[in-house]
């Protein structure tokens, strides 16, 4: 019976997705194998040494302690593109609120009194105040070409708009799904010179943190807008408030309330609705309760962000799974201790993913426990299971 945290409300397809012969789900529960989270901070909690795999129902994990958990061999997963189509949504909607003045103009409406006789006059001027512009012919940037940045980059296509799009990690998958028509820029400075528009998709670390400061926003466009529904911390708020005040940007979009940004008046800022969908809600909680049950129960991993993608069929009698720092030899060691107790490899696969390496292995025959033991023994050894 394998045991699962939830530190947030998790949507219940997903948990559907755990057969309750095999696994207990609960809000509060002793020595989980595996925590299902969302937004919840876990960077203070005391985890116990029997868990093995985190789940993170979106795409985002600031809120786990992820260097940490590599060390203590526990696999962290998302679900990267499941809310896609909610973000494509947000981002369309923070262009056409910033365009058309639509927060403002409704803000002015919603005060005017409906029993003043000069109310048509009233109406008429506010036409004429919150004058806004339209999409098609407009540049729109886009930073980070991953699931999320792809989509938006070809609905703004099909809106009308040209797109000039930066990412130097893109994957090949990315590129195929990418309209041809999309502009390829060489760099962050490139795409914000050319755009009317820019939104980033791209995760939070020490070569994003303001990733938008004052420098590069002197050199965007006039009356340019930033949207941001990534992360908080990639825009340097006061510069761009300060570019706000200045005029040289026409708007800021995010998804990010602080004191700093709420009560600016060129400022929308929503109540981190990127996600905040039932849809995407339910696609993150499934795609991430598949990858738990996987890594649970077989030790294949998809969508980790702390351990490489591995994928074996099911061969023998016995599976063994290894996570361990990538040193050299160890698949050797392994192999040398099963080899020592009578067992043959008949199927692995060893990959890498950086300062971690992870190794599966079936074989013919049980493993037993002193084998085991001698394996998680091993120098630089994390996280041992036998299936």
């Amino acid at each position: 019976m394998y045991k699962i945290l939830t530190l947030n409300n998790i949507s219940v397809k997903g948990l559907d997705r755990f057969p309750r012969d095999h696994y207990e789900l609960a809000s509060e529960i002793s020595h989980p194998d595996a925590v299902l989270v969302r937004s919840f901070n876990m960077h203070d909690m005391d985890l116990p040494g029997e868990l093995k795999a985190i789940g993170r129902a979106g795409a985002g994990v600031n809120n786990i302690p992820v260097e940490a958990m590599s060390e203590r061999g526990v696999a962290v997963f998302n679900a990267p593109g499941a809310n896609a189509n909610a973000v494509k949504e947000l981002v369309v909607a923070g262009m056409l609120i910033a365009a058309r003045n639509l927060c403002g103009a409704w803000d002015y409406t919603r005060k005017l009194d409906d029993k003043a006789p000069d109310l048509e006059h009233q109406v008429e001027a506010g036409k004429k105040k919150f004058v806004g512009f339209e999409l098609p012919g407009r540049t729109l940037g886009v930073i980070g070409l991953g699931a999320i940045g792809v989509q938006i980059a070809n609905v703004a296509r099909s809106l009308g708009m040209q797109v000039i799009g930066y990412d130097p990690k893109i994957t090949v998958r990315s590129a195929w799904q990418l309209s041809s028509d999309v502009q390829h820029a060489t760099s962050v400075d490139e795409v914000l010179t050319q755009s009317d528009f820019v939104t980033f998709h791209v995760p939070l670390n020490d070569h994003t943190r303001h990733m938008i400061n004052a420098d590069r926003l002197a050199r965007m466009k006039p009356g340019s807008v930033v949207l941001n529904f990534a992360r908080a911390e990639i825009v340097d708020e006061e510069a761009v408030c300060r570019a706000l005040d200045a005029g040289q940007i026409h708007a800021y979009v995010c998804d990010f309330p602080s004191p700093r940004v709420m009560a600016h008046p060129k400022v929308v800022a929503l109540p981190h609705l990127g996600a905040s969908t039932r849809e995407a809600e339910e696609n993150c909680a499934v795609i991430v309760a598949g990858q738990l049950r996987e890594f649970l129960e077989n030790g294949n991993v998809r969508n980790s962000v702390n351990l490489p993608e591995v994928f074996l069929p099911r061969a023998g009698d016995s599976r063994l799974t290894v996570i361990n720092r990538n040193l050299p030899d160890m698949v050797g060691q392994i192999s040398h201790i099963l080899g020592k107790s009578g067992l043959n490899i008949v199927h692995m696969v060893n990959e890498s993913r950086g300062a971690v390496a992870y190794t599966v292995m079936d074989v013919e025959g049980d493993i037993t426990e002193d084998a085991a033991r001698e394996i998680t023994a091993i120098d630089g050894v994390l996280r041992v299971r036998v299936l």
